[in-house]
Formats: structure tokens, sequence, C-alpha cells
């Protein structure tokens, strides 16, 4: 059962279904396409998990970097850790900072073995070195590229169809700078929505990434925008 607090108070519990004489007890979580959800969707569990996981990774590489050139250490760590604090990252959207944190707190200290000589420097400065994404902007950039994709092809419709194109009622300065109506939501669970997450990150960056031709040409100003802002 998957839902608010304050919404799974008012359901009964729920049995423990009984195989061949034997109760089978009911799991607290759920993981489905390597993600682990639980009943609250906090994803406590899963951000515990890519923690550990991302800690076990860098103390390997520690290990092993005196051998490395500089090169080789940030591709071994992009391969290695990056692309799991990459991974299905969307849904992260709207998490609470001290959970976000954890995630944080894993990748600066991949930094440190990346960049050994580089201690002195803060967290923001090594990432950028490396350029790679703080974990936050990690996730607006899979949410805004994700958009790009949607806009250009109209695909999946699924998708497209949660998208509005934002009209104003009159002519305002706003209706050139290609943003999408930001639906009202009233909770967490409705500001996690990709209806609200994909109109209010894509709103937030400037019209001229918006405008960019290609999906490479926005990727990598997207990037760039988030770098310097971080």
């Amino acid at each position: 059962m998957i839902g608010t607090r304050q919404h799974l108070r008012t359901v009964p519990p729920i049995a423990s279904p009984t195989i061949a004489g034997t109760p089978i007890p009911v799991s607290d979580t759920i993981k489905t396409l390597g993600v682990t959800l639980d009943q609250n969707l906090t994803l406590n569990k899963h951000v515990s998990l890519i923690s550990c996981n991302i800690h076990f990774y860098s103390h390997a590489l520690r290990h092993i970097r005196p051998a490395l050139t500089e090169s080789m250490s940030a591709s071994l760590g992009a391969s290695l850790v990056q692309s799991r604090l990459d991974y299905a990252n969307s849904i992260m959207y709207g998490m609470s900072v001290s959970i976000v944190h954890k995630l944080h707190s894993a990748q600066n200290s991949l930094t440190h073995v990346v960049l050994p000589y580089l201690c002195h420097l803060s967290a923001s400065k090594r990432l950028s070195c490396l350029h790679w994404l703080p974990v936050h902007y990690q996730i607006k950039f899979k949410i805004t590229t994700l958009t790009y994709k949607i806009l250009a092809t109209c695909q999946p419709s699924y998708l497209h169809s949660l998208l509005q194109v934002y009209q104003p009622s009159r002519a305002l300065c706003s209706s050139t700078q290609q943003l999408l109506h930001v639906p009202y939501m009233s909770t967490d669970f409705g500001w996690r929505a990709f209806s609200y997450s994909s109109a209010a990150t894509w709103n937030s960056i400037p019209i001229s990434i918006k405008s960019c031709s290609s999906l490479h040409s926005f990727k990598r100003h997207l990037k760039s925008y988030f770098i310097a802002s971080s």
C-alpha cells in the first residue's frame, strides 16, 4: 500500500497471506526496476542503499587511486558512482533536504578520492573541475532534458498530455519565454508529480537554452548553465 501517512491510517491493516500453512510477512518496501519504494514514497531506503554503494566503490577506488591518472580515476568514478546517482533520479524531485544531503555527502567523498590534491577546495569547486553536477542539479537536468524531448517529439503521448503551454489572457513579456503552465498542487505528492516538476524546472531555465535546435546542444548548454549556477 502506497500513500500519505494520514491516508494509510484510514486503511485497514493487510493480513499476512498464508502459503502451505506458513504466514508470509508483508514487506514495507518493494523494489521495481532497481528502485526501492516505501509506503510513503520518501525513498529513504532507496537513498540509503545508493549511499552505501557509493561509499563502497569510493573506498575501493581509494585503494587503487595512486596507480591511476586523474582522467582514469574520473572515468571510473563517473561509471561506477555517478551513474548510480543519475539512474532514475527524476523521481527524487522534491525530496527532503536531509535525504538529498546523504547523496551530496557520498558524492563529495568521491571527489576527495578522484581529486585528492584539491581537498582544500570546496565541494562545488571540485565538482566543477570534474564537470560533474551536484545531485540536486542532476535531478533537474534529467527532468528538463526529458521535457525538451517530449516537447520536441510529442512523445511519449502519456507524458506529453501532462504538459500544457502557458497562454496568458493578454499580451505579456512572459508569452515569449516558452513557458509551461504550472498546475496548482497542495500536497507534497502533488509537487513531486511530473506535471508539476517538469513545468517548474523548464520555466526556471533561460529562453536561450530552451531555443536550442538539437538535443546535444540543449544538454551542453544546460549543463554549463547549472555548473555556473552551483
